[in-house]
Formats: C-alpha cells, structure tokens, sequence
C-alpha cells in the first residue's frame, strides 16, 4: 500500500513506487531502502527519520534523482525519472529539483549574490542583479550579498544555499540534514524560513535527525532497515523523539 503524505486533494510533487536501491554484492550487499512506496503531496513538507542506517539520505537521493533505482517507479509530478538519461536529470536538477545539503557546498570564491546567481547562469540564464539580491533580502541577507562563505556565519551560509536552491523556482526542494551543522539559534532561523516557504505553497522533503525540527514538518515519515515503517501528522517534537527510540529499538 502506499503510505501518502498530507492531504489527498494534493497533487503529487514526488511518488516511489516499489523503489529499492542495494549497495554492494553477494554476501556483503546492502538494501538500502527496500520495496519503498510513497507518495509526497504537493505544498507540504515531510520530514524523513528513522535510526542511523535506515536508508533516509538514499531514499532522499532517489526522490531527486541523484541516485537510480535499482528497481521500481520514481516520479516527479508526472514524469517518470527512472531511467532518464544524465543530461535530462541535470536539466530537472537546474530547473524543477532544489537540494541543500548539510555542508552548505558554498563555493568559497563566489560571493553569497554569484553563488546564488550560479543555477540561473548554469541554466543559461542571465540573472538580474535586483532579482538576486531581492532572493537574498526575502532570507535576510540584504547587506550580505557581497560577502564570501569565509565572511557568513553558518546559518547565513545555509540561508545563501537555500536561496540558491529556491532561486530557479523548483517543484520540490529536497533538504539533507539542513541544521545539522548549525546552532540552535541558526537552526530556528532556518526552519522558520522552510515553515514559511511551506506555508506559501512550497513543496520540501527533509532527512532530519532532530525531533524538534521534524515536528515542524506537516507530516514524518519513518524509516527502519531500508522500508517504511510509519508516517505521523502534527506530532509534537516529543512524540517524533518517542517514536524515533521505538524504532532504535
């Protein structure tokens, strides 16, 4: 059966049907994620737990194409993107998949407003520089643009990588981790600025291990030896941190 993530009157941003993905071979191979089906509903924002070792970052690499299933169905909105062919991935990758990582992948050379500017020049596009530096005031970061990574504090960094993630307008943005490098203080700051992106319509998909930042999520989908287990709506941070030792143990 597949597990659907916020309300069925949702378009689908991002479908698994029967995915799995194995690492290795024979006696020492790994499943990964294993008979996965699932379905993530347009303008929400699902968190992605379970204990290390579940299959939560492959299971996010499949969903945004990064990574081919081994077998089974991956869908963006209506285009089947198993078996595309690399060029057609990079495509969907610069224009309708967004992905902020935990290390930021800042390129350190480039100012905060050219490395927001670089998925619009990747796209052949010729960005404004009032359009990046609006994408820049909507984080907050107005008086950064012309600041390096070196210059920015981690959760200014972060803020700069989902600008730049968000810059090409995508369909989904796909998250790994996206606080898992930063303060308390910082990771807040983050995750309101992903609650109001959600809120305006914005749909996300983030691999957390931080109960308090899936319990801002719409809906946590839970992970346990490569499968699904289970998928809670509007639990507190409590409860997700609950669930989360139940499947540990």
């Amino acid at each position: 059966m597949t597990t659907t993530i916020a309300p069925r009157a949702a378009a689908t941003a991002v479908a698994l049907h029967g995915v799995s993905r194995s690492y290795g071979r024979g006696s020492t191979a790994v499943r990964a994620v294993d008979q996965v089906d699932v379905e993530f509903r347009r303008g929400t924002w699902t968190a992605v737990m379970g204990p290390s070792g579940s299959g939560k970052s492959t299971l996010l690499h499949l969903a945004a194409g990064l990574e081919r299933a081994d077998s089974g169905r991956v869908l963006l909105g209506d285009t089947d993107i198993t078996a595309a062919r690399d060029e057609e991935l990079t495509a969907l990758r610069r224009t309708r998949i967004g992905f902020v990582f935990q290390s930021f992948n800042l390129i350190g050379s480039l100012t905060a407003e050219q490395n927001v500017a670089l998925p619009l020049r990747l796209a052949r596009r010729r960005p404004g520089r009032s359009e990046v530096r609006a994408a820049l005031a909507d984080v907050g970061l107005a008086d950064r643009a012309r600041h390096r990574p070196r210059e920015l504090s981690g959760g200014q960094q972060q803020r700069v990588a989902i600008t730049r993630a968000m810059v090409t307008r995508p369909e989904v943005l796909f998250a790994d981790e996206p606080t898992g490098a930063l303060d308390s203080t910082s990771a807040r700051t983050v995750l309101d600025l992903l609650r109001a992106m959600a809120d305006n319509g914005q749909s996300i998909v983030m691999v957390t291990h931080d109960p308090a930042a899936a319990a801002r999520a719409d809906g946590v989908l839970f992970l346990r030896d490569g499968r699904l287990v289970d998928h809670v709506t509007g639990a507190s941070a409590r409860e997700v941190a609950d669930r989360l030792v139940d499947l540990e143990h």
